[in-house]
């Protein structure tokens, strides 16, 4: 029997989708596909989430016993590798998150403490960003539409805040 024929999915696949195959495993809504590496004679493995067209993951892979062909997937690696890419996408969107959603907290006139918040909504046609103002106990104080490029810091915040909440110019 070759390293490369197809098995039979195991009780542990979830769904009828499931493929547990030596070049290609897909199960509980990932799919990891070994793949000719362009760079070199070598091999990668491309981690993709269902529903997603591009991958969220791609990185090397092993060389099989004869040294020219993959070695082939199995269960223990599928799992470190979905592990791996899921690793991996949540720090990618924590990063994502940390980019659009900013915030700083300042003092106002009267001393209280007030948390300015910028949200960017990244959208293809007409981005723009949300600076908002809350008090203390979470109520919103203003409200205004600004550039997505505006830039966020404890002086542009206090400055805001001291002005009267106008839209910054």
């Amino acid at each position: 029997m070759s390293d490369f024929d197809t098995t039979a999915a195991d009780d542990s696949s979830s769904g009828a989708d499931a493929i547990n195959e030596a070049r290609l495993w897909r199960e509980d809504g990932w799919t990891a596909r070994i793949i000719k590496n362009d760079d070199d004679d070598g091999w990668a493995v491309e981690m993709t989430r269902a529903g997603e067209r591009e991958p969220t993951l791609i990185g090397p892979w092993t060389m099989g016993r004869d040294k020219k062909n993959p070695k082939p997937l199995d269960k223990s690696a599928f799992n470190t590798l979905v592990k791996t890419a899921s690793e991996f996408r949540r720090r990618s969107e924590q990063q994502l998150h940390a980019q659009l959603h900013k915030h700083v907290t300042v003092d106002g006139d009267d001393g209280a403490s007030i948390k300015v918040t910028l949200d960017i909504v990244p959208d293809d046609d007409f981005p723009y960003a949300d600076l908002a103002a809350w008090d203390e106990m979470g109520e919103l104080l203003a409200k205004v539409q600004v550039a997505p490029g505006y830039k966020l810091n404890a002086d542009s915040a206090a400055r805001w805040v001291a002005g009267g909440f106008r839209k910054p110019g």
